[in-house]
């Protein structure tokens, strides 16, 4: 027995309307993190043993700070979109699960915005 409306088989959208979205961009933030987790990982493997000075050396060449901010932008939005799943599955108390939710979105977007700053101020040396 089927459930849904014509409609919404054709639009792809689940009962919250809001479905589909939020599986693609988990799956593309997913896909992103790869390339970029393995370049964030052999960066600082190369820098293990360095200096400060080194450090910033290698943030100010702009594609490594770029792919720098893509990979915590990525990596923050990742961890919103994961933990907001398994607060709506989980959390039964609708006031709760809101508050919950808003306060994952809250502090992903602070950490982000504290990432590129940071990850901005060592490649320019502010």
């Amino acid at each position: 027995m089927r459930y849904r409306t014509a409609l919404s088989v054709v639009r792809g959208a689940g009962a919250a309307k809001d479905g589909t979205r939020h599986w693609w961009a988990q799956r593309l933030t997913a896909a992103a993190l790869v390339p970029l987790g393995i370049g964030f990982v052999a960066m600082v493997f190369a820098l293990l043993a360095s200096d400060y000075r080194d450090a910033r050396a290698a943030l100010s060449h702009p594609v490594a700070a770029t792919l720098w901010i893509l990979f915590a932008v990525a990596l923050f939005h990742h961890a919103q979109l994961g933990l907001q799943v398994v607060l709506e599955d989980y959390v039964h108390s609708r006031g709760l699960k809101i508050l919950a939710i808003v306060a994952i979105k809250f502090a992903a977007m602070a950490l982000g915005a504290v990432s590129i700053v940071s990850i901005l101020r060592i490649s320019i040396g502010s």
